[in-house]
């Protein structure tokens, strides 16, 4: 059975210069996808999909296809592609307020809107933290087993000073597949009306 990975798939090897974008453009027909959301990270795609199942959204049912590019800077790439320029489809994305410019360009230039474009102030774990607050993001990461692995992580001379803010948003990158684990993790945790406006408003508009 076709399915939505499929179609992430045939378009990895498309931007990666393998075809001409013929099996993504039968399998979006297929499907069908109607919108795609843009992100830089597979941790802003956990915590893209936890936000989704927790209000019973089914995403891929909806023909929302969620797509790491694995960087900002792709965005021009996937955007020409796959937005009206390209297969014609809706685009949606969720960015650092740093890589704003990227996406802003790659929207224009794929002629997409750019109000589909939602802007996090540093990064998504720093607005899931802030919206957690540090004592609660302490709790979940007791709860996943890393208490002692944050408490050696804390008296590492380069933590020492910094908000805790900032110590939780590092530990977070610290190990291999921890942001994307903890994407869903802290999602998950969210009071429903401390999820953050940018996060919320992608959700919304799809």
């Amino acid at each position: 059975m076709t399915d939505m990975g499929a179609f992430r798939d045939a378009v990895a090897a498309w931007v990666g210069g393998g075809g001409d974008g013929g099996p993504a453009a039968e399998l979006a027909g297929v499907l069908p996808v109607r919108v795609v959301v843009l992100l830089e990270g597979l941790s802003d795609v956990a915590a893209v999909n936890a936000l989704a199942e927790r209000r019973g959204r089914d995403l891929e049912g909806e023909g929302v296809c969620v797509l790491s590019m694995g960087g900002a800077m792709n965005v021009g790439r996937y955007a020409g592609l796959l937005g009206p320029s390209g297969l014609g489809l809706r685009l949606v994305g969720l960015c650092d307020e740093r890589e704003l410019p990227y996406y802003l360009r790659g929207f224009a230039r794929a002629g997409a809107a750019e109000q589909g474009i939602f802007v996090c102030a540093a990064d998504l774990e720093d607005e899931l933290i802030r919206a957690l607050g540090v004592a609660r993001v302490g709790e979940l990461v007791r709860g996943e087993g890393e208490l002692r692995a944050l408490e050696i992580f804390l008296k590492q001379p380069a933590q020492q000073g910094r908000a805790p803010e900032q110590q939780f948003r590092r530990f977070l990158g610290t190990k291999k597949g921890r942001k994307i684990r903890y994407g869903r993790v802290l999602v998950e945790a969210l009071d429903e009306d401390r999820v953050p406006d940018p996060l919320d408003g992608l959700l919304a508009g799809l």
